[in-house]
């Protein structure tokens, strides 16, 4: 493990801290190559309208090779397969929504791989589980499919809340989900059990809504008094401290500022380990 990156189970080397472009719509690709020049080396989209332009992250991936030097190998980038449930059905899909679910899944992949001008993904999520286990398998069936094709270099599944989904996910796989990205609150006690699991196995948890979701723990006398300590700000610190207990972060900041002040926890030392215990409690009630 390096400061900066993490060794998954499919030997992938993935960014401690991932940007993250939910949301970002025209803005997209001028926020991708802002948060790749500021110094990002992970992206994480999805095959999703509704919420994300593709596309426009693969016009910056142009754009950061072509303008800036930065080729696609020096990237991890990671995106989704969102069923119809998780689609807009009033705005064109991906895939032909009347295809067999299988088919789907290829169809978003190849969606995926030109809207990303790219010939392989990095990482690649289920957006959501399916309404059954079988379903959710179908896809992930798929999905190793890609794998073994040298399509997709790891495996995941994003939004989902159950242990013992996680649990039937993991000893169904053949290739064994390398990530979980799910949000990160205190209303499902911040998964403390899925993380647990995920320890176990060596499945890196990634969290979104991170800041936005907790206000009390960055309001914190401590995680400020940390702050202080290291004339940094209150996000930096909870930053610092999910990346000292394993997790990996993402953030969506359309702030310059914030996004080169995110980057600079990767270089924080840790914090201290009475530190850590102190603010684990508050995560692990």
């Amino acid at each position: 493990m390096s400061a900066t990156t993490v060794t998954t189970n499919a030997a992938v080397q993935m960014p401690r801290l991932i940007y993250g472009t939910a949301w970002k719509k025209e803005a997209t690709t001028q926020l991708v190559i802002k948060a790749i020049l500021n110094g990002f080396r992970g992206i994480d989209t999805a095959c999703q309208p509704k919420h994300y332009s593709e596309d426009l992250v693969g016009q910056a991936l142009v754009e950061l090779q072509t303008k800036h030097n930065i080729p696609r190998k020096d990237l991890f980038i990671q995106t989704k397969f969102t069923s119809t449930n998780g689609q807009d059905q009033s705005k064109p899909l991906p895939y032909n929504a009347r295809s067999p679910l299988a088919e789907q899944v290829r169809q978003s992949l190849a969606t995926s791989l030109k809207n990303l001008r790219t010939d392989y993904i990095d990482s690649l999520v289920l957006h959501s589980p399916l309404q059954s286990h079988e379903l959710t398998m179908e896809v992930y069936r798929e999905f190793e499919n890609f794998v073994d094709q040298g399509r997709v270099k790891q495996l995941g599944i994003s939004n989902l809340y159950s242990l013992n989904g996680l649990k039937m996910l993991y000893d169904d796989a053949r290739h064994k989900p390398c990530v979980i990205q799910n949000r990160f609150h205190a209303k499902t006690n911040f998964d403390s059990e899925i993380r647990r699991f995920c320890r176990e196995k060596n499945i890196y948890y990634q969290s979104f809504w991170t800041l936005t979701a907790n206000p009390q723990i960055l309001e914190h006398p401590l995680v400020q008094q940390l702050a202080e300590a290291r004339q940094g700000t209150s996000a930096q610190v909870f930053f610092r401290f999910l990346i000292d207990i394993g997790l990996t972060p993402l953030t969506g900041t359309t702030d310059e500022k914030h996004m080169k002040e995110d980057l600079q926890v990767l270089q924080w030392p840790s914090l201290d380990h009475d530190s850590i215990d102190k603010l684990k409690k508050l995560i692990e009630n």
